[in-house]
């Protein structure tokens, strides 16, 4: 009897190990075919000076790119046309680029096409403290008279011009006038405010916070002017000839950048400690660039709000007319947003990115 016993016990074991080996070779398997299903593993991402592109960093540093199958590497950048150039030498795999560089490229016949958002807003202009002593309220008009450093081919100097013409403003020297000076990057623009001959500058994220906190003020910011509200700011780019031979490697990109965003909507200790890794700055500057309501950074192609700029800027005289159509891929960001929505079904936060997308597609 007892012998008996101990037969049955051995042969549980052995069938628990047999199972627990199929189930490990299972798993095995199913990991490996995802992976498989990727043109490739190794990843270039370029990306700028801007907490505004958080979700690489959350993507990274939390391991979503990893579950992904996708070894990626981040690249700083200090200009879009440096950005460009990766993309189109193969050197990058995808870049964020700001929505108004990407539009003027696209018209001068660049190749590149847009498959997501990175950021909406968060940008604007500051002025010396001095030039609003004695106001309690300005609007554009305090730029008059004022040399105002700018970066030639952004959202914020096509604004700027937008504005300034609206107001009755014409650019050039003279007291009646606004001087326009313009940098190659948005660091040098700032830099230039510590100089006598610069009273104002152009600022994205994380310039306006450091700006606030050296005692400028704050002349606008485009998500308080209403025409420039929703407005995108960069863009997730790359080249056409890549998203469409390697749409898998763009679906793993792109889930990774969807889970961060959910991550940065959920835990934002988190998401600012991981910011702070590529962006060393003091934690309260990240958190009023990410959670002030001046921008948001958001992966959806927004492709209607580029339109629409695309129109403004095409009509102000910044960039030539072409087919955007042509350039704006919105299937990989839908495919890899019902994918998670299909393995999560009751996350709000899928949820909400899906009724947006199909609101605004």
């Amino acid at each position: 009897m007892k012998r008996k016993f101990l037969s049955a016990i051995l042969l549980l074991i052995v069938l628990s190990s047999i199972t627990a080996c199929s189930n490990k070779k299972e798993t095995k398997e199913t990991k490996s075919t995802a992976v498989k299903g990727l043109e490739q593993t190794d990843f270039n991402l370029g990306y700028m000076n801007s907490t505004g592109h958080l979700l690489a960093f959350v993507a990274k540093e939390e391991g979503f790119f990893k579950e992904e199958g996708l070894n990626v590497t981040l690249t700083q950048f200090s200009s879009a046309a440096e950005l460009s150039t990766g993309l189109e030498s193969g050197k990058l795999d995808a870049s964020f680029i700001g929505s108004v560089p990407t539009l003027t490229l696209q018209s001068q016949g660049h190749d590149l096409t847009i498959f997501g958002g990175a950021m909406s807003n968060g940008h604007g202009y500051v002025i010396k403290s001095e030039f609003t002593e004695g106001k309690t309220d300005w609007d554009i008009t305090i730029l008059k008279g004022r040399n105002v450093a700018s970066v030639k081919n952004s959202v914020q100097d096509a604004e700027l011009l937008i504005l300034l013409k609206d107001a009755g403003l014409e650019v050039g020297k003279g007291d009646d006038k606004v001087n326009v000076v313009y940098f190659d990057s948005q660091k040098d623009a700032y830099a230039a405010l510590q100089s006598q001959e610069i009273d104002a500058a152009s600022v994205y994220s994380p310039y306006s916070s450091l700006a606030k906190g050296a005692g400028y003020e704050v002349v606008y910011y485009c998500n308080e002017v209403e025409q420039f509200k929703n407005q995108p700011c960069c863009r997730q780019v790359a080249t056409t000839a890549a998203l469409e031979g390697k749409p898998n490697t763009y679906n793993a990109f792109e889930r990774a950048l969807i889970k961060a965003y959910k991550f940065s909507q959920e835990n934002q200790d988190g998401t600012i400690k991981d910011i702070k890794k590529y962006i060393d700055i003091e934690e309260e500057y990240i958190e009023y660039e990410v959670y002030g309501g001046h921008g948001e950074s958001n992966p959806d192609p927004d492709k209607q709000a580029m339109i629409d700029l695309k129109k403004e800027i095409v009509d102000f005289g910044y960039a030539t007319d072409y087919d955007i159509e042509k350039l704006y891929n919105t299937d990989i960001y839908k495919n890899a947003l019902e994918s998670l929505i299909t393995e999560s079904p009751d996350d709000a936060t899928y949820k909400e990115l899906q009724e947006h997308f199909n609101d605004v597609e």
